[in-house]
C-alpha cells in the first residue's frame, strides 16, 4: 500500500455548537492521508496514474468553507465519504483529521480535533 499526504491545509469556517463559532467563524486545520497503488505513477511519471493534491485540497476547502457542521467529526466523515465516492478505484483507504487550534473553551490546551479513518488504511 502507498500513502498520500496532504497535510495542514488551513481554512476558515463556521462550525461548531456555540453562538460564537456559527456567527464569528474561526480556523481549521485538515490533513488528509490516501491509502492508493501509486506505483505505476511512479514508474511512468504520468500524472493521470495518482491522485490529484489539487482535487483534494478543492475538496477539503469545498467542505470546511461551505455548509456548517455542528461537529468537527461531521466535517471529517463529510471529507472521508466524499473522497471514497470521488475517486474509487484510486482510493481504497482515508484518514482524515480536523482540527480546531482555537475552540472557545477556557482553559489552557493546544488544541481540539477528530481523526478518522474509513476503508483499507494498513
Amino acid at each position: 500500500m502507498d500513502y498520500i499526504h496532504v497535510r495542514d491545509m488551513q481554512f476558515y469556517g463556521y462550525h461548531g455548537v456555540l453562538i460564537e463559532e456559527t456567527r464569528l467563524g474561526q480556523r481549521f486545520r485538515a490533513t488528509v492521508s490516501l491509502a492508493v497503488n501509486i506505483e505505476e505513477a511512479g514508474k511512468t511519471d504520468d500524472l493521470n496514474k495518482t491522485v490529484s493534491y489539487v482535487g483534494v485540497y478543492e475538496l477539503c476547502k469545498e467542505i470546511i468553507e461551505g455548509t456548517p457542521y455542528k461537529l468537527i467529526e461531521a466535517v471529517a466523515e463529510t471529507i472521508a465519504t466524499r473522497i471514497l465516492a470521488d475517486y474509487e478505484g484510486q482510493v481504497f483507504g482515508c484518514r482524515v483529521e480536523i482540527i480546531k487550534p482555537d475552540p472557545p473553551i477556557p482553559g489552557h490546551y493546544k488544541e481540539v480535533a477528530v481523526e478518522i479513518t474509513r476503508g483499507q488504511f494498513v
